[in-house]
């Protein structure tokens, strides 16, 4: 069914590469550099450390004519998000990102940046993915175990790195889809004095579907529409010889409702970077970077009656946050190149949620306000001897961080009337190491390699300091939260010869005081550290270059256990929240330069455990989705393509009550690309 779904559907974008012998793109020159490829975007040239572990490059993460960055990034194996639906329908509080099984709930475990800032919500720790509508992307690496000491904080599972590329002339998206769906997007740049200026913008709305399942369904369910649209500034201006200055500005507006009423949310952010770049090739490179988030949420929760013909509000909840940052970072030339990497960073997020709650009819009768600050500050240092063309490549890297959590806050109060609760935690700070060694050595097309991690990750806001309630369940926050600490390791091997690249990854990973929502009692849950979660597994990928086709295939299987004693005894032994043990994807794409392209993808994902205790399950799902590309000239060209063109019913939630809530559903979209 795949190969003759491609056949009718094939896009002009370039396959997914393990390794490719083709250029750095910075953004004033090529280098040439054997089997790295990166676009865009801002930063140094990346660094050859990363081949010791297992790392994935997307050339093809355009987000027009529909499609979404999200989604192309689950086509990898063992990258899980915690919702299986997508930035148009699911909660925007729902998506964490992870890998290696390591997920448990919504706040990222894989630490997600653009152009080297960092991405999740200041106060929270999930992603908006629907920001990236303001940019134009031109690549994505996924690094797969805990990231470099180089990376930071939250790169316990990895490190999901997209790119900007500035646009040089115009191009222009507009698509039709289902359920009267439209995208629009445009991208506009040139040359500007001695510099370049680029305006990204995008535009999407459509009437959604119906979230829960058919059969399910009462009087109160409705299709869950949704609009989204960002723009975003980006300048670039040479500093002297080798140097540039860079600043951008983004912002980003998404509106959805969860179908049915009292469930609308807003979401806006703005973001704006400054950096200085200097890096001649085969000379001291050096970098300074200074970043800014902010970030205003809003959503209704709603109360809906056991056989679904009544809803009433639940609670009303806004969430300002504002996340900060700087990084530093020099490599000294030595002997021609530039093996040392050192460099220091500092990150201070700050936000609260305020809320209503306890509603008699539409009225609410309390009001809660709880949030805080946490600020951390590292220095790092890296060391890799040999360049990828060498037989053997080693990397060793340290980091040291500082961390503090400034006075928490929790106050609850009776609406016009009496205080319920008003407490202040404590500060708190402390230090963390965290660091990489690895190898890898090459004989012809064959590489082996062995790399050891030690990450970590601080709790967020939402998660010391945020009670919560879902229907009936109600989970508490926990102010003693410990930060999450990651020993792991992997050893793997990778074989290429003419159109023909394989690869294979063995891992395993101990998550202690792993963060999780812990049953207490019925409908009582709290954030509490487990002891440990320990998750082991193979990863593999295949590729086969045939003609102007790429087919490429991934498999993740993930052997992931709770270790839990005390209140959490009842979870030891079990598999972790919304982690599947198999998952993988079959892709068949186009790669010449032909009047005709497209692509198929068949995308598979286990089952997997809803709730801790493993009592609510959700299915398992095969999904295939499929385009095709006319270009009528080199400036035009049409294109159509389909989601889940099966229709396979996607569970993405399951309430206690056994109600599920599904992603997207079938999906046909046609349109048209003009650049020029």
């Amino acid at each position: 069914m795949l190969a003759g779904a491609a056949l009718l559907a094939m896009p002009a974008a370039a396959m997914a590469q393990e390794v490719d012998e083709q250029y750095i793109v910075v953004p004033t020159r090529q280098v040439p550099r054997q089997e790295i490829v990166v676009v865009g975007g801002g930063m140094l040239q990346e660094s050859d450390s990363d081949r010791v572990q297992s790392s994935t490059i997307l050339l093809d993460v355009d987000a027009g004519l529909g499609a979404r960055v999200e989604n192309r990034l689950r086509d990898e194996a063992g990258l899980v998000q915690f919702r299986r639906s997508d930035g148009r329908s699911a909660h925007p509080t729902s998506q964490g990102i992870t890998l290696r099984g390591l997920g448990g709930n919504a706040s990222s475990r894989a630490l997600v940046t653009l152009d080297g800032v960092p991405q999740a919500d200041p106060f929270g720790g999930w992603v908006a993915w629907s920001a990236y509508d303001a940019i134009n992307l031109g690549g994505a690496i996924i690094t797969r175990g805990g990231g470099s000491g180089v990376d930071g904080p939250g790169a316990l599972a990895g490190t999901v790195g997209l790119y900007s590329t500035m646009t040089d002339g115009v191009e222009a998206t507009a698509a039709y889809g289902g359920r009267d769906s439209w995208d629009v997007s445009a991208s506009v740049g040139g040359e500007l004095g001695s510099g370049q200026v680029a305006v990204d913008g995008r535009y999407s709305l459509g009437d959604g579907f119906i979230p829960i399942a058919k059969g399910q369904r009462g009087s109160v369910d409705r299709a869950a529409p949704y609009e989204q649209g960002g723009l975003g500034l980006r300048l670039r201006f040479d500093a002297g010889d080798d140097s540039r200055i860079e600043a951008s500005v983004r912002g980003f507006s998404d509106r959805r409702e969860r179908g049915t009423n009292f469930t609308q949310s807003k979401f806006d952010g703005v973001d704006a970077s400054v950096r200085f770049v200097h890096d001649p090739y085969g000379a001291t490179q050096w970098l300074a970077l200074a970043y800014v988030q902010l970030r205003d949420f809003e959503s209704g929760f709603a109360s809906v009656a056991a056989g679904r013909n009544s809803v009433a509000p639940a609670l009303f909840q806004r969430v300002p946050a504002t996340g900060l940052g700087a990084r530093v970072e020099l490599r000294p030339a030595i002997g021609g190149d530039n093996p040392l990497r050192v460099g220091a960073d500092w990150r201070r997020t700050t936000g609260r949620t305020e809320e209503d709650f306890f509603f008699t009819g539409i009225v609410p009768g309390r009001h809660r306000i709880a949030g805080g600050s946490s600020d951390t500050i590292g220095a790092f240092a890296e060391w890799t001897s040999g360049q990828a063309s060498d037989a053997l490549l080693f990397t060793i890297s340290g980091r040291v961080d500082r961390w503090w959590l400034g006075e928490g806050y929790r106050l609850e109060r009776n609406i016009g009337g009496s205080v319920i609760t008003n407490l202040r935690f404590a500060s708190r700070q402390g230090w963390e190491g965290s660091g990489r060694a690895g190898v890898r050595w090459t004989s012809d097309a064959f590489a082996l390699r062995a790399a050891g991690y030690r990450g970590w990750r601080l709790p967020t806001l939402n998660e010391l300091y945020r009670p919560f309630r879902v229907g009936a369940e109600v989970t508490t926050a926990n102010e003693a939260l410990e930060p999450e600490r990651l020993w792991g390791g992997e050893v793997g091997a990778d074989w290429e010869r003419g159109a023909t690249k394989l690869s294979v990854t063995l891992f395993a990973n101990h998550l202690s005081n792993a963060i999780a929502n812990v049953t207490l009692a019925p409908n009582l849950n709290q954030r509490r550290n487990l002891d440990a979660i320990d998750s082991k597994g193979i990863e593999a990928s295949a590729e086969q270059r045939v003609g102007p086709a790429t087919l490429r295939a991934t498999y993740a299987f993930t052997d992931a256990k709770v270790d839990a004693s005390g209140a959490a005894a009842a979870l030891d032994g079990r598999r972790p929240a919304q982690i599947a043990k198999h998952g993988g994807s079959v892709s068949l794409r186009s790669n010449g330069n032909g009047p005709v392209g497209g692509f198929a993808t068949l995308r598979y994902i286990g089952k997997q455990n809803e709730d801790d205790l493993g009592l609510l399950r959700l299915g398992d799902a095969l999904t295939l989705d499929a385009g095709v590309s006319w270009r009528l000239t080199d400036a035009i060209s049409i294109e159509a393509r389909g989601e889940n063109i099966t229709n396979e019913l996607v569970p993405a939630a399951i309430s206690s009550a056994g109600i599920v809530e599904r992603a997207t559903p079938r999906t046909l979209w046609i349109g048209g690309r003009v650049t020029f």
